[in-house]
């Protein structure tokens, strides 16, 4: 357990730039328009190696109390209440304000332990930039340049001298039993409710607002005795809806969540059924060969003429994914979560499922002696024998002759025949096909000089006895 730093201000004073170069990354998102950072976004400080401590980046306090602007800041001052120092960060190039002024009210109010961090004094007199928050009365006041990391090597110094040894602060750790599991979907599909839900408490910030989520955060849970890592991720759209650069690097954020996880849960709005920017999100999975589960949510709120009408829906449009199984959900209310973990176990241990090489070849023999593969221009494909090739999504590599031959239709037949003969549920399936090759095709024979002598002597004896 470790200490805990959390960083409070108004928007757009650079808590974000702070954060990046507390943690030596690039995790939060960091962009000139205001409000850009929502959720509490946590990350490890290690710039001490021998006193490492967490660090809470958090949206800006705007001084609105409802709405989106107000959940904002209510996550702002629950991390501030759980920190073991605060660090209050201001614009040196604006001055003070009287957001600022309404802030540190608040912080004084909470009598948490605070440093003022005066940020953006590059190209600016120090002394002159400090002055301007003197009236603010704080003995430890500090004078940076996160973009240009000016003057961190003294902020640390002095928060490494006031922070405990230990917290109560938990880091995400690399456990390899940890199920990751990234919640995806188009914009207001429900994902952070759904996660809020699960965690039971008001860890991101849930909105009717479309795009509320702009960032992945992740969280660890332990359910059942069993434990996982979820990323709430921002929502997905196609790429000619896509408009602000803020929203371009969220989805960059988003589909790194899905290279990353394990299980994808796809989210469906069972009032729209599957659209098109659904589609799009479905791509982005298949392309990263996740195993993925899909969760209709809202499914409460449906009629039963509804919901047969939007059965039929999914069936239609979700032919090409028959293998994943769909789960039907209410977010708000948590029913179906059991069976949507159930769903999530048995796609997991279909993607992480180890072969051997004997029972992938014998499966191969079965399904070629079952259906051989059609006689192609006088020719026909031979399969020879197949082993393992990974996992997450479960890769078969098989070898033989004249596979180029084999038609898309054969290929999915074989596809088709390993899921069902191994039982793989919600995870992709691929086939790398490698054709057997002559280790003599692109050798030269060359002759020995006892075959070169003999070669002329029959050469002679041909022209003599013609």
């Amino acid at each position: 357990m470790l200490p805990l730093v959390a960083l409070v201000g108004r928007p757009n004073v650079g808590k974000s730039t702070l954060f990046n170069a507390l943690t030596r990354s690039r995790d939060a998102l960091v962009h000139d328009e205001p409000g850009v950072t929502r959720d509490r976004h946590y990350g490890v400080c290690r710039l001490d190696e021998a006193r490492p401590f967490v660090v809470v980046d958090t949206g800006g306090i705007a001084g609105v109390d409802e709405g989106l602007a107000g959940a904002t800041a209510r996550q702002a001052r629950a991390a501030a209440e759980e920190a073991d120092l605060v660090l209050f960060v201001v614009d040196g190039r604006e001055g003070a304000s009287s957001l600022d002024d309404d802030i540190l009210r608040w912080l004084r109010k909470s009598a948490r332990p605070t440093f003022l961090v005066v940020n953006k004094t590059d190209g600016l007199d120090a002394r002159a930039a400090l002055a301007e928050f003197s009236r603010y009365g704080f003995a430890d006041v500090f004078a940076i340049s996160s973009a240009h990391r000016h003057g961190i090597d003294e902020l640390l110094a002095k928060v490494l001298a006031r922070l405990p040894a230990d917290g109560d602060a938990e880091i995400l750790d690399d456990d390899p039993e940890r199920v990751r599991i990234a919640f995806v979907g188009r914009p207001n599909v429900g994902k952070s409710t759904l996660v809020n839900r699960i965690l039971g408490e008001e860890r991101m910030i849930a909105s009717e607002v479309a795009g509320t989520t702009r960032d992945s955060i992740a969280v660890d849970l332990e359910r059942d005795g069993r434990k996982y890592r979820l990323v709430d991720t921002a929502g997905i759209r196609r790429k000619s809806k896509v408009e602000e650069a803020v929203e371009t690097f969220s989805i960059i954020k988003t589909l790194q969540a899905i290279e990353h996880c394990q299980v994808a849960v796809i989210m469906l709005d069972a009032n729209e059924g599957v659209t098109d920017q659904d589609a799009s999100v479905l791509g982005a999975v298949l392309d990263a060969g996740r195993a993925l589960v899909l969760a209709v949510n809202k499914w409460d709120g449906l009629s039963t003429y509804q919901r047969e009408q939007v059965e039929g829906l999914l069936s239609r449009k979700l032919s090409f994914v028959t293998w994943a199984e769909a789960v039907r959900i209410s977010a708000m209310h948590g029913s179906g979560l059991r069976e949507l973990f159930r769903a999530i176990h048995r796609a997991h241990a279909s993607a992480t499922r180890t072969f051997s090489t004997s029972e992938v070849t014998k499966a191969l023999e079965i399904a070629y002696e079952t259906n051989p593969p059609p006689v192609v221009r006088g020719h026909v494909a031979k399969l020879r024998f197949a082993h393992a090739g990974g996992e997450n999504p479960p890769t078969f590599i098989v070898h033989g002759t004249r596979l180029r031959t084999l038609s898309d239709t054969y290929k999915r037949y074989l596809e088709n025949f390993f899921r069902k003969r191994f039982k793989l549920i919600g995870t992709p399936v691929r086939f790398v096909f490698k054709e057997g090759e002559n280790p003599y095709k692109d050798k030269k024979n060359v002759l020995t000089e006892r075959q070169v002598a003999k070669k002329k002597r029959l050469i002679r004896h041909v022209k003599r006895n013609k």
